[in-house]
C-alpha cells in the first residue's frame, strides 16, 4: 500500500495530511516555519493552507505580531486521526523486511541524524508519533 493511494478514500493527499500533521504538532509555529518543516515553498503551503481552510480542517487566527497561527478544526483532527492509522500500516509495510535489532538500529541511526525523531513505542520505524492529548 502506498501512502496516497492509503489517504485517497479519505480525500485528502499525503501533502495535505502531511500539513495537519505538522500544524498539529507545531501550535504556535509561523506559516514560515510550517512552510520549511513540511518542505514546501512559502508561497505553495500558503496556497496549500487556503485548500484547508476551505475544506474546513483548519483554522486561521491571528497571532503575536504578524504571525498567524494555525490550528485544526474536529473535522481537521479526525482527518489527522484516521490517516495517522494508515500511516503506520504503510510504514510498517515499508519495513517488514528489516528484523526488530535492524529497525531498533535504523530507529538509533534516524535519531541521531533527524534529532526531532523521539525514542517511542515507534522508534524503529523512525516514527514521531502524534499526541492527540487523550
Amino acid at each position: 500500500m502506498r501512502p496516497p493511494t492509503a489517504l485517497s478514500d479519505l480525500g485528502i493527499s499525503l501533502v495535505q495530511w502531511n500539513a495537519l500533521r505538522e500544524i498539529h504538532r507545531n501550535p504556535s509555529a509561523s506559516m514560515h516555519q510550517l512552510s520549511e518543516l513540511t518542505f514546501n515553498s512559502d508561497q505553495a503551503f500558503g496556497t496549500l493552507t487556503t485548500r484547508l481552510l476551505r475544506s474546513g480542517l483548519i483554522d486561521r487566527q491571528q497571532g503575536l505580531g504578524r504571525v498567524i497561527v494555525h490550528t485544526l478544526t474536529e473535522k481537521g483532527k479526525m482527518l489527522l486521526q484516521q490517516g495517522q492509522a494508515r500511516h503506520h500500516r504503510v510504514m510498517e509495510g515499508h519495513f517488514a523486511g528489516l528484523s526488530d535489532d535492524e529497525r531498533d538500529l535504523l530507529g538509533t541511526l534516524l535519531n541521531k541524524l533527524g534529532g526531532y525523531l523521539t525514542t517511542s513505542h515507534d522508534h524503529r520505524l523512525g516514527l514521531r508519533p502524534i499526541d492527540f492529548g487523550e
